[in-house]
């Protein structure tokens, strides 16, 4: 698998996964387990965009 696929489909895991963990933060009331969450997410979001860059740039 390229590098660019890879950190692609790790990001969109880490999005969704980081957004279970918010929600699932939300409700039970844990401020930090929501945090973690929203935290995951973001990276997620990063990793998907370096893949996307990759693919561009063709790496």
């Amino acid at each position: 698998m390229k590098s660019s696929m890879r950190d692609e489909a790790e990001g969109k895991w880490h999005k969704v996964k980081g957004k279970i963990k918010e929600i699932a933060g939300k409700v039970s009331m844990n401020p930090g387990l929501e945090a973690k969450g929203k935290k995951e997410s973001r990276t997620g979001k990063v990793q998907e965009m370096i893949g996307k860059i990759k693919k561009v740039v063709g790496k």
